[in-house]
């Protein structure tokens, strides 16, 4: 939603960008022969969020990872701490809403990998821009720098996370 907070600012950038891939056009991941910028959102929870990842990397110069759960893990991350299996059966089992018959899916993916993880723990991010979500200024000066070919530069104590 930040990213459309953008409003009219969005016309501007994309004056100096070619949207390829989005959620929002019907292509969904970047050209095989690769894209100048890559952006990642969310944090790695699961086999697919792998593959995305590795995919991005693959085909993408600079690779963005945006927002706090694709640079540190995020709230979703908190379920590292009593483990998958344990957050799985409370959000399954024993939440007050619950009746007698919860039972956790079975479905590989709900727990591997065991821990959320962040987008650099598996690959290599060039700029990471944090927030939950980061505001549609953050974004656009991000953004605006890179379609002008410069690497934006994030200031404040989050800066040592890059």
């Amino acid at each position: 939603m930040s990213f459309l907070d953008m409003d009219e600012r969005l016309i501007e950038l994309l004056k100096l960008v070619d949207l390829r891939a989005t959620p929002i056009t019907d292509l969904k991941e970047p050209d095989e022969e690769g894209v100048d910028v890559g952006i990642l959102e969310g944090g790695l929870s699961n086999s697919y969020n792998e593959e995305v990842a590795l995919k991005m990397r693959k085909r993408s110069k600079i690779l963005v990872a945006l927002g706090d759960c694709a640079v540190f893990g995020g709230v979703p991350a908190m379920r590292n701490f009593p483990g998958a299996h344990e957050a799985l059966k409370r959000a399954y089992i024993e939440t007050e809403s619950t009746d007698s018959s919860g039972m956790i899916p079975n479905d590989p993916e709900l727990s591997t990998p065991v821990h959320v993880r962040p987008v650099s723990d598996l690959v290599k991010v060039d700029v990471f821009l944090p927030g939950c979500a980061p505001s549609a200024d953050a974004i656009f000066a991000a953004l605006s720098e890179l379609a002008q070919g410069r690497i934006p530069k994030v200031e404040g104590e989050l800066n040592d996370w890059h």
